[in-house]
């Protein structure tokens, strides 16, 4: 059935005289907001005796009201609140197979790529809006302490209370928090182990290393420690590497800038044709958040490490790297 056959006009009755417009739908139609009401009114979707109408309008007995089909379709409060129940307990059970570690102020999840850490247009979900299916009784949703990429796998940190969000944005600001990525580069960074020193700036939707006076300006400062833990051939290499600072897209704009782009990364350079068996490597990008070791927010450390995904555990057996391998940055 189409649209236009589930629109509707209905008919004011004696007992619903003098009634304002929007009151009148709050009564035939608990589940459409007032936001939604205004656009609907605004739009001139809704109309009493075919005018335009405003949500302040009182009725008449016998006056007709159209009624567009997205208000006629809308679920009621139950079906919605029904639909919210199912969608988290599905939720929390997808995000109990991401669980690294979890206490009573900390949770540490592995999330795949692909899921939105934060919500946008065109997503259809959120990591943010999922954690809430992990909220305990009596406590609010979990809080994010930092973000990932989208396309980034690896070890996310949320906090369960207020307290451990403040201890943990703590240390994440005073660089008490040590974050190791893995990364498969499409050639080899030279040397074999050094510290990117290149400031960033904004580029249109990308970042870029800031080189003009203007840029350089508005740039912020982006420091990496990089380590090549092993090499195929010259062809491509597998990278650790431990962002100081945390900007927007920094260890992928700081790998293109040393001429050997993420392998998988169609923003910097990661696609760009080479002499890698394309074909038999692991999809996407190919970028994994391995490793955070961090201060407890209340005492002792976390030392969380992430498996890798099934994408990048293809490219490790394919090229043979050491799925074990620890980086040493103790000399950066």
């Amino acid at each position: 059935m189409s649209n236009t056959n589930k629109l509707q006009t209905r008919f004011v009755t004696a007992d619903e005289a003098g009634l304002r417009l929007d009151r009148w739908f709050r009564r035939h139609f608990p589940a459409l907001g007032h936001a939604q009401l205004q656009k609907l009114l605004r739009t001139g979707q809704i109309r009493i005796d075919g005018k335009r109408a405003e949500a302040s309008d009182r009725l008449a007995q016998g006056q007709s009201i159209r009624v567009p089909p997205q208000v006629v379709e809308a679920p009621s409060p139950e079906e919605t609140k029904a639909q919210t129940q199912k969608q988290s307990a599905h939720d929390a059970v997808r995000l109990k197979k991401m669980i690294l570690f979890e206490d009573a102020d900390v949770i540490v999840l592995n999330k795949p790529s692909g899921l939105a850490v934060q919500g946008g247009t065109g997503l259809r979900e959120n990591l943010d809006d999922m954690v809430k299916a992990l909220a305990r009784k009596g406590g609010g949703k979990p809080k994010l302490v930092h973000r990932l990429d989208r396309d980034t796998s690896g070890v996310l940190m949320l906090a369960r209370t207020s307290f451990a969000a403040a201890k943990m944005a703590e240390s994440f600001r005073r660089h008490t928090t040590q974050k190791i990525y893995w990364a498969v580069t499409q050639g080899v960074p030279k040397p074999a182990k050094g510290r990117i020193e290149a400031p960033l700036v904004k580029h249109g939707e990308l970042m870029k290393v800031a080189e003009t006076d203007e840029e350089l300006e508005q740039a912020k400062s982006a420091v990496t420690l990089y380590q090549v833990m092993e090499s195929a051939k010259g062809q491509a290499a597998f990278v650790a590497l431990w962002p100081i600072t945390g900007r927007t897209h920094q260890l992928r704009v700081h790998m293109a800038y040393l001429g050997t782009p993420i392998f998988g990364d169609p923003l910097y350079g990661g696609k760009k044709p080479s002499a890698l068996p394309v074909d038999e490597l692991g999809k996407g990008l190919h970028l994994h958040a391995r490793r955070i070791i961090m201060p407890h927010p209340r005492k002792g450390s976390i030392d969380a490490v992430a498996p890798l995904p099934p994408a990048m555990q293809k490219t490790w057996a394919w090229f043979g790297f050491d799925g074990k391998a620890e980086a040493d940055f103790s000399e950066a």
